[in-house]
Order: C-alpha cells, then sequence, then structure tokens
C-alpha cells in the first residue's frame, strides 16, 4: 500500500505533530508498506532528509508565534493536489494536530482531491476542534460535561456563577496550549489575554476536580479506559509529551461498572461529533463517581509517549496493527479489507 504521511503543519503542535510521525513511518514501514512524507508547511520530505527534518522528541513548549508565522508564508494546503506523493497515494495519514490539519480546513481540500485520508471528515473534524459546539453537542446526547461559558464574561459573573478554581482556554486549540487553572479573581484577566494569543473564541468552564480518565475509540468500538497521572496540576504540555512527566495506567485500576461507562460514554461522544475511524475521548471523574466528558480528539497523538496508542494496547492491538487499521478505516474508501489484524 502506497501511503503519504501528511504531518507538520503551522499549528502550536507542529512539534507534536512530526513526532507522531516518525513512530508513524516506522510502523508502517515495517509492515512493507511504500511510506512518503510531506509537511504540509514545507512540502515533500525526500527519504535522505527525513533524519534531519523529522523529529521524535517533543521540547517542553510549543514552537513560539514568531517560528509558526513563519512557516505560515510557505504553507502548502491549497498546493497539496499537484504532488505526486499526495495525488498518487492509497491513502494519505494525517499525523497532524490542531490547526488547520485538524479542523476540517485540510480535510475539505481533500475530499476535493479524491484521495482517502484517515480520521474523520470535514463536518465533524470541525465540530470537535470548537470546544463550544462539542460541549453543546455532547449535552443533546446525554453525555455530562462541564458548566462553561464565552468570553467576553465579566470576572465577578465567573466568581458567582462558578467560583474559583476555573479553566480558561482557546475554545479551538488542543494540548492544554493557551489553557489556564485560575485559582484567584486577580488571575482571570490574564488567563483570557494569554488564551486570545491561540483563538478569537475563549472558553470558561467549571473546574472539575478528580482523577483524569481517556478512551480511545476505533472503528466505531472502544478500546481501553486508562488513568493519567500527572507531576502538575494539570495534564499539560510538558507532562504530555516528556517521559516520566506523568504515570500513565491501561487499563485504569476502576471498577467494572465505571469502566464500562466511560467506554459507553466515549463511544456516544465520538458518535455525537459524527466522528470517523478513530478518536480519544478525555473524562474527568469526581470522588462522588461522576463523570464528565472533557474534550474528543479528532487526530490524537501517536508519539512514543500518546495515549491512544497506550489505549489500544491494552485492548490488544499493537501500535502497527493500530496505524494499519486507522489506513484502512480511511475515508472515503477505496481499500480493501484488513484481514490480518483483530480487536481483541
Amino acid at each position: 500500500m502506497r501511503v503519504t504521511v501528511l504531518t507538520g503543519g503551522t499549528s502550536s503542535e507542529r512539534d507534536v505533530a512530526l513526532a507522531s510521525a516518525v513512530q508513524v513511518i516506522g510502523a508502517l514501514r515495517g509492515r512493507g508498506h511504500d511510506v512518503a512524507v510531506v509537511d504540509t508547511a514545507r512540502g515533500y520530505i525526500p527519504a535522505a532528509d527525513e533524519p534531519r527534518l523529522l523529529s521524535g522528541t517533543v521540547g517542553v513548549m510549543p514552537p513560539s508565534s514568531e517560528q509558526l508565522q513563519s512557516l505560515e508564508q510557505g504553507l502548502l494546503l491549497s498546493g497539496l493536489a499537484n504532488l505526486a506523493a499526495v495525488r498518487d497515494a492509497d491513502v494519505l495519514f494525517l499525523a497532524l494536530h490542531g490547526g488547520r490539519g485538524e479542523d476540517g480546513t485540510l480535510q475539505t481540500l481533500l475530499e476535493m482531491i479524491g484521495v482517502p485520508y484517515t480520521g474523520s471528515g470535514r463536518l465533524g473534524s470541525g465540530m470537535a476542534m470548537d470546544k463550544d459546539i462539542s460541549k453543546r453537542l455532547f449535552r443533546l446526547a446525554g453525555v455530562p460535561t462541564a458548566d462553561w461559558v464565552m468570553a467576553p464574561a465579566a470576572r465577578n459573573e465567573v466568581e458567582r456563577d462558578f467560583g474559583w478554581p476555573v479553566v480558561v482556554k482557546p475554545s479551538k486549540q488542543g494540548s492544554t496550549v493557551g489553557l489556564s487553572v485560575v485559582k484567584a479573581a486577580g488571575e482571570y484577566e490574564p488567563a483570557v489575554t494569554l488564551a486570545r494569543r491561540y483563538d478569537d473564541e475563549v472558553m470558561i468552564e467549571r473546574f472539575v476536580p478528580g482523577r483524569e480518565l481517556t478512551v480511545g475509540v476505533l472503528d466505531g468500538a472502544p478500546l481501553a479506559v486508562g488513568e493519567i497521572i500527572p507531576r502538575h496540576e494539570i495534564f499539560d504540555y510538558e507532562c504530555k509529551y516528556t517521559p516520566g512527566m506523568s504515570e500513565e495506567i491501561f487499563p485504569a485500576d476502576l471498577p467494572e461498572p465505571v469502566a464500562a461507562e466511560c467506554r459507553r460514554l466515549g463511544v456516544q461522544a465520538h458518535e455525537s461529533l459524527k466522528l470517523g475511524g478513530y478518536s480519544r475521548v478525555d473524562f474527568r471523574l469526581t470522588e462522588s463517581g461522576e463523570i464528565f466528558c472533557l474534550e474528543v480528539n479528532t487526530l490524537p497523538g501517536m508519539t512514543a509517549t500518546s495515549l491512544l496508542p497506550q489505549s489500544a494496547r491494552a485492548a490488544g492491538i499493537e501500535f502497527p496493527d493500530l496505524c494499519e487499521r486507522i489506513c484502512r478505516a480511511a475515508r472515503p474508501s477505496r481499500l480493501p479489507k484488513l484481514r490480518s489484524a483483530k480487536l481483541s
């Protein structure tokens, strides 16, 4: 199978995307597939240049806005159809996170090109990226989620309705980029200002204390539920991508009824956003046993420390099989059915 991995891009999660690509490329080549690589900001990457241009590690901070702005000048999204590596591929594996690689923009272009691509379609991708729309759809589908408002919201109103702490975050970002936990009134406006650096829409959400849980969804079925115990107060960028900065337990040590409810709600959240292929759904579990959905990731990380591969492995699916199953579910599918991999 000819697979072209699309990676890089110009979002604040660029480094994460490149690290995901390194893992996916190795897995698919190990299965005998013909794999090419395209950075959507820089173009086709010859195999000889891959060791120099593809990083398998993620720093403790995302790229600076200046670095990303310089990459924007070379953005290739509109010219992807002219690249033979894209046009002639059997499937495009989207190792992209955030920005136009995950919000439906790229998906729209790829549907016009007509080459199958991994993940969800343009509508689901757009709805999942917008946290305000996602939470509205969760509520309609009966998936519990924390109360929220969108900025502008006066500090005294937030304090009256939610109390402190609250979570302030960009509405259309991932990897906790631009996110703050506001514990006192004086921290509120600076947190909103920080979030606005990454998105013009800012969400203010009731803080839900409790255990951090996650579950992968693959081909419409839930994978294993995991628990994340970060060294920091929240599962932030550094904890997500720095080995040793969090403890990740798969499967999570939970009573089976709680794990089963997480799996059920994971699939329900996935379906409420009209997603396809695969996703990862994040939750908080309170001391009283309430489960709140935080968000759904339509292109979850595939790095060496990422949660979806761990969720799959705990369900009996090793990383190469996971990558191949994701390819076989590409949309619109014109690929033969996979025979070798089984969901345990």
